[in-house]
């Protein structure tokens, strides 16, 4: 079959994969000039890194099993992580169970309880128990309202904006339960991280569609996707010259956003409606390199309403700072609404927002550290899922023949990210060669 995936991200490449190895001939359409999507790289310091923070947990089974098929399972390091969080003007070590138990900021009480909530949530097996509640309320009435405010909610709002608290239970439990699977005893987390960067696995991905039945096309944007009525018959793009052109197609895969989806192609209601309902944040990341380390961290959460960022990843705390010419590269992440302030400033600006509150976390930072800077805005950077979600999750087939849907909001209840992507495109793609096979009997 002749099939067209639109998007070069994680869940892309990995359906394109699968199915040129099932002798499908494969066209993905990619819109960027790069492939790999949230995960695709820039050079800093004369090394491809991630333009947002990327690592793998110990759970990460679909993308851990996908690097060993590439034969780059010697290439995955896993590595100790260092976990802090920032609050009352102080940073806290709270990579360990017992260093959450010493932390200075919170009564005794409050500890225990921290600890004695880390085992509960632990035993929880069954996430749709929690589905009718959101975690604000759910943290809450379990963790009392001083321990919630001063741990919790900080982190809930700095993720989720104005919509921290309507966020289901579930996307915290999943949180919770990711980081425990990546837990070694007492020791802390590890953490994995493909050595010369995820490119490295994109790049296996992309060599195999080509050296099958299957063509990537980048700086090609799809502005259509035509149908007869009932089913897809192909896609209209505009290539990499600007020029509108038509292919025709069996099938089609969407990975983009909800809101790019609803554009291409006309929808019946019901199933607009689904893909509608769900509000996407955008995220603004920037990566400073710099002369000097910011903290002893890999992690940092930032648990302190007033910073205008909610974590610090310092990444040459987890990666030798050797491979980036001897820079400490630090990513400070937010994720907003697009229509926030915050979003639309240029990187200079974020700069000199942001230089008074890093000083508060390390005071002797100065702008003169900085070697490098880089700037990066995701306009679909993180879903937010609310309860009951599981009853409103559009299906991956949608209401026309041969038409195929793989986004960010159809991963549940884990969280978005690079593993899931990966794991729901291969299912996509399982999808298809199951539809072809049915065809072909």
């Amino acid at each position: 079959m002749k099939i067209g995936v639109i998007g070069a991200g994680a869940a892309g490449l990995a359906a394109a994969y699968d199915l040129t190895k099932d002798s499908n001939h494969v066209d993905v359409y990619e819109s960027s000039y790069f492939t790999g999507g949230q995960a695709s790289t820039i050079p800093v310091g004369g090394t491809p890194l991630e333009r947002g923070y990327h690592h793998l947990f110990t759970n990460d089974v679909s993308i851990i099993e996908l690097i060993d098929e590439l034969g780059l399972e010697e290439s995955l390091n896993w590595i100790k992580s260092s976990v802090g969080t920032y609050t009352q003007g102080q940073l806290f070590k709270t990579t360990t169970p017992i260093d959450l138990l010493t932390l200075s900021f919170l009564p005794i009480v409050d500890r225990l309880r921290l600890g004695l909530f880390t085992l509960y949530i632990k035993r929880i097996t069954d996430w749709k128990k929690l589905e009718h509640i959101t975690a604000d309320s759910w943290l809450k009435e379990h963790l009392g309202y001083n321990l919630y405010s001063k741990l919790w909610a900080p982190l809930l709002r700095g993720k989720f904006g104005k919509q921290y608290d309507t966020v289901g239970m579930p996307w915290f439990w999943s949180k919770i339960q990711t980081r425990f699977a990546s837990r070694k005893g007492i020791s802390g987390e590890v953490l994995g991280y493909p050595v010369g960067s995820f490119d490295i696995i994109f790049d296996a991905l992309e060599a195999s569609i080509k050296s099958r039945y299957g063509q990537i096309f980048l700086s090609h944007k799809v502005e259509k996707i035509v149908h007869n009525g009932r089913k897809i018959i192909g896609l209209e793009f505009t290539n990499s010259s600007g020029k509108r052109r038509y292919e025709e197609y069996d099938l089609v895969i969407c990975t983009a956003p909800s809101f790019e989806f609803t554009n291409l192609i006309d929808l019946p209601e019901n199933y607009r409606s689904k893909l509608e309902s769900v509000k996407y944040l955008g995220a603004v990341v920037l990566i400073l390199e710099l002369k000097h380390k910011l903290t002893d961290f890999y992690w940092l959460n930032i648990a302190d309403d007033k910073m205008p960022f909610l974590g610090v990843i310092e990444h040459t705390n987890l990666i030798p700072n050797h491979i980036y010419s001897g820079h400490h590269v630090v990513y400070f992440t937010n994720y907003l609404d697009r229509n926030e302030e915050t979003y639309s400033l240029s990187k200079n600006q974020l700069i000199d927002k942001y230089s008074p509150y890093i000083r508060k976390i390390n005071r002797n930072f100065d702008i003169s550290w900085i070697i490098n800077s880089h700037h990066n805005v995701l306009s679909a950077a993180q879903p937010v899922i609310t309860p009951g979600y599981s009853h409103r999750i559009p299906s991956h087939q949608t209401p026309y023949e041969g038409l195929y849907l793989a986004n960010t909001t159809q991963i549940y209840p884990e969280d978005r990210g690079t593993n899931y992507s990966v794991q729901m495109g291969r299912r996509v793609a399982k999808m298809v060669i199951e539809y072809k096979n049915k065809k072909i009997s």
